[in-house]
């Protein structure tokens, strides 16, 4: 039988952990949340390090952010290759 992946929002991970911090028993917090231990572990160790937040994650990948970085200036370039064509338009057009 095929093992379904959960995905668990980021308010429902934040709950969890809060959880476990109050009471500390992990396994038992698990349990009754109905999840994986090892998730709660790895949550926690996310939390602890400032990387489950609710502000908006941005990867520490280096490859990652370059490529964000690279689509931003892609985007930039068609916008103002499209306003350049525009202009090109207007002025080439003929009295008449």
């Amino acid at each position: 039988m095929k093992k379904i992946r959960k995905n668990y929002n980021l308010e429902f991970k934040m709950q969890a952990v809060s959880l476990s911090e109050q009471r500390g028993n992990v396994s038992s917090i698990a349990q009754k949340l109905e999840i994986c231990k090892e998730s709660l572990v790895t949550w926690r160790k996310l939390h602890k390090e400032g990387k489950l937040t609710y502000e908006k994650q941005i990867s520490s990948d280096p490859i990652r952010e370059k490529l964000l970085r690279l689509r931003k200036g892609l985007e930039e370039t068609k916008l103002e290759r499209d306003i350049l064509r525009k202009a090109v338009g207007i002025f080439s057009k003929k009295d008449g």
